[in-house]
């Protein structure tokens, strides 16, 4: 009865000495595999209304790292907008990426198409003409955002 359990325990710890480095190598598959890094893209459309878009970082190799090339830019400057702000309907003072850095908002555009940002969301924001966008500082915390003016070329 003995030999039966310890054979059926080797046969066990065999089995599991095959599954778990073939796990492994899939768990380090899915690490080479990375998460797009997504931009929401402000703009005013040809009705005059702003609109969004969601469109991918496209990144390329550059010395050991992958590198997504900002449009030219200058002046970058730090904001902090406290929990509860309503910026309402407005257009973007210029073409510019706006990156949170903390806290939350959200982002209304036509047709009532509502956008959440947090930290680490970046949008473009293009719609410098027409009805514009509102946001909103949601939760309990200021959001603290990062604006990169976009150069004119």
């Amino acid at each position: 009865m003995k030999s039966n359990g310890a054979w059926f325990i080797g046969t066990a710890l065999l089995g599991l000495s095959v599954l778990i480095p073939a796990a492994q190598s899939a768990d380090d598959a899915a690490a080479q595999k990375h998460k797009p890094l997504m931009i929401h893209r402000l703009y005013t459309g040809p009705d005059g209304l702003t609109h969004a878009e969601e469109i991918e970082a496209k990144f390329a190799p550059a010395g050991g790292n992958d590198v997504y090339k900002l449009m030219a830019n200058s002046g970058a400057e730090l904001r902090r907008a406290p929990p509860g702000r309503v910026a309402d309907w407005h257009t973007a003072p210029r073409r510019q990426y706006v990156i949170t850095l903390s806290g939350y908002a959200e982002l209304e555009v036509a047709g009532g198409k509502k956008i959440s940002l947090g930290p680490g969301s970046i949008e473009l924001v293009e719609d410098t003409t027409g009805k514009g966008h509102i946001t909103r500082t949601l939760g309990t915390e200021d959001r603290v955002t990062i604006q990169i003016p976009i150069s004119e070329r």
